[in-house]
């Protein structure tokens, strides 16, 4: 393992990586940083192919030191499929979708889930705490009992029915709350300072190692892509992690060597019924304001208030990207289009990169022969509620 320590991105201050760490003074996320350049002169990226089709094939940029502490149900290593029916409709012939439904847990929430709760095991920590708009909750409670520590999750009420069945299946301390996302995180919040240090806030990039595992998208697309980059990243945000992960990925592999300079331009996707990135990426603000009344079908990226805020923009501006809005009548419509024409069921916050690249296609800024790769972060059949079946027939015996 080459980790040497933890950076805060926005104060640059240094934080021991042997010890637990939730948020810098300052109250940034913080960063894991690793000797990339003693990583270089021993790891040979070709030689990936012959380990495992998981995550932990890149275990040496990975912070788990000791393997004994390794929780994992074989997350990682999704497959890269082309959408030429779909693609050809709206314009984008190299249309690529990531689809994270196969990982365990039935979401790419797993792969932070992975490698957060392995840290953890690894660091002593016992019972973790945080608060989740579902899959999230789902992939920890599951990760921690096979690692053996306890979990509380704390969700919204309106949370997907199936999240809270994962949870309750994998006995977690569920407790739901009748409120948002910020709410629940509000009820963790409590929880663990009353504690006295016996819970651990594993909330969103409210630890360091859920980042890490999420960053593994980034290197699983440029190796399936033959250790090139694609020109365009969609990605559905929320909390943001995945995206940034995504970000980080890029630029270790950059310092590596493994890839040129040049480097995708990352989309961030959100609901017209909750946009703060949006809205700050369009008024060029560092920083998000909270969304008022936010709601969208599209569940996973109803975050109102992101932590990591300061980060989700600074990819965006980093590698020329964008964020978009898309309207809930739009996904529901892309979602199925995409499903009779390619026979996969997207999951909402996936259908919503869709929408995103047929509108970024039709203004111009996704140009013609540019290879595309959208994120499907879910398994669709975690949502039954996005295809509507009451016409169809029923037969008489």
């Amino acid at each position: 393992m080459y980790l040497t320590h933890l950076e805060c991105p926005r104060c640059g201050r240094e934080h021991d990586a042997d010890v637990p760490q939730n948020l810098c003074e300052c109250g940034s996320p913080l960063l894991a940083r690793y000797d990339l350049a003693a990583a270089a002169r021993v790891i040979e990226p070709e030689r990936f192919g012959l380990r495992a089709a998981d995550l932990w094939r890149y275990r040496e940029l990975l912070p788990v030191a000791d393997p004994r502490h390794v929780t994992t149900l074989g997350e990682g290593w999704t497959p890269m499929l082309r959408a030429p029916a779909y693609g050809a409709d709206i314009g984008v012939d190299d249309l690529l979708v990531k689809d994270e439904g196969l990982t365990p847990t039935g979401s790419f929430k797993a792969r932070g889930a992975a490698v957060g709760v392995s840290r953890a095991r690894e660091l002593g920590i016992r019972r973790i705490a945080m608060p989740t708009n579902g899959n999230a909750g789902a992939a920890w409670a599951t990760y921690a009992t096979r690692a053996g520590l306890g979990a509380t999750i704390v969700m919204p009420l309106s949370a997907p029915t199936i999240c809270r069945r994962e949870c309750v299946a994998a006995g977690a301390d569920l407790r739901l709350v009748d409120g948002l996302i910020g709410d629940a995180g509000r009820q963790v919040a409590a929880l663990v300072a009353a504690s006295e240090g016996s819970v651990f806030d594993a909330g969103t990039l409210r630890e360091p190692y859920r980042l890490e595992g999420k960053k593994t998208m980034g290197y699983e697309i440029v190796e399936q892509l033959g250790w090139q980059v694609p020109d365009v990243i969609i990605y559905p945000t929320g909390g943001g992690v995945g995206l940034i992960g995504i970000h980080k990925a890029l630029g270790e592999l950059r310092e590596l060597g493994w890839v040129e300079d040049k480097l995708p331009r990352l989309v961030a996707v959100q609901a017209t019924g909750c946009a703060p990135i949006v809205r700050a990426f369009a008024a060029g603000d560092d920083r998000a304001h909270p969304w008022e009344d936010a709601h969208t079908v599209a569940f996973g990226i109803t975050v109102p208030a992101p932590l990591g805020d300061e980060l989700i923009l600074a990819a965006l501006r980093a590698t020329a990207g964008t964020a978009i809005a898309v309207d809930d009548t739009e996904i529901l419509t892309d979602l199925r289009d995409f499903a009779a024409r390619e026979g996969l069921l997207l999951c909402p916050e996936g259908a919503a990169c869709l929408t995103a690249a047929r509108r970024l296609r039709a203004g111009g800024w996704i140009r013609a022969g540019e290879r595309v790769v959208v994120l499907n972060t879910g398994a669709g059949v975690k949502y039954p509620e996005t295809i509507d079946v009451s016409g169809v027939p029923v037969l008489p015996r």
